[in-house]
């Protein structure tokens, strides 16, 4: 998508989502030069921002719990395994098995979380040791892929950075 189409979705639609924002912080990275087009763009867009037209999601405004449910059990089901083998097993890999069979369990406030966690403890805890247990079986049964690209996330230029938080201070709450 481009910036042109990208800031007449957040025009139309009255928001600026994150992603919406990294594809924006890429595109400029990526670009050796900017065309007026693409600088018109994001004038408007600022312009926008700064009315209120358009408003910036926050990042993150609501946490699963189920992700640190899993990762903690995860953690633990890894170092009881490789105390008892010579073998390095990727958390990540098996918390994200796990997760893709687990309900998820979000929550806004301090308070939902602080239910959402005692619910699972309550209610899944066995479910998701026995996923992050099939997690384990099905990272060993799987064959190992050369030259695999963890995501991660993009360094950007210090321009980019100042420009999200750019945006960011002058978005209204």
């Amino acid at each position: 998508m481009s910036i042109q189409q990208i800031v007449e979705n957040a025009l139309k639609n009255g928001y600026l989502t994150p992603l919406m924002e990294e594809e924006v912080g890429r595109l400029c990275e990526s670009a050796s030069d900017l065309s007026t087009e693409e600088y018109t763009a994001l004038d408007r867009l600022m312009g926008a921002l700064l009315t209120g037209e358009v408003k910036a999601v926050a990042r993150k405004q609501f946490i699963n719990v189920m992700e640190e449910l899993v990762l903690s059990e995860a953690i633990n089901q890894v170092a009881k395994q490789e105390s008892k083998e010579a073998c390095n097993l990727d958390i990540g890999d098996i918390a994200a098995y796990a997760l893709n069979r687990l309900p998820p369990l979000y929550a806004t406030t301090h308070e939902g979380a602080d239910y959402q966690r005692k619910r699972a403890k309550e209610e899944l805890q066995s479910l998701i040791a026995q996923e992050v247990t099939e997690g384990i079986e099905s990272y060993f049964q799987r064959p190992t892929i050369p030259n695999r690209r963890p995501l991660e996330r993009e360094q950007r230029r210090d321009i980019l950075k100042n420009m999200t938080d750019m945006l960011k201070s002058l978005a209204p709450d």
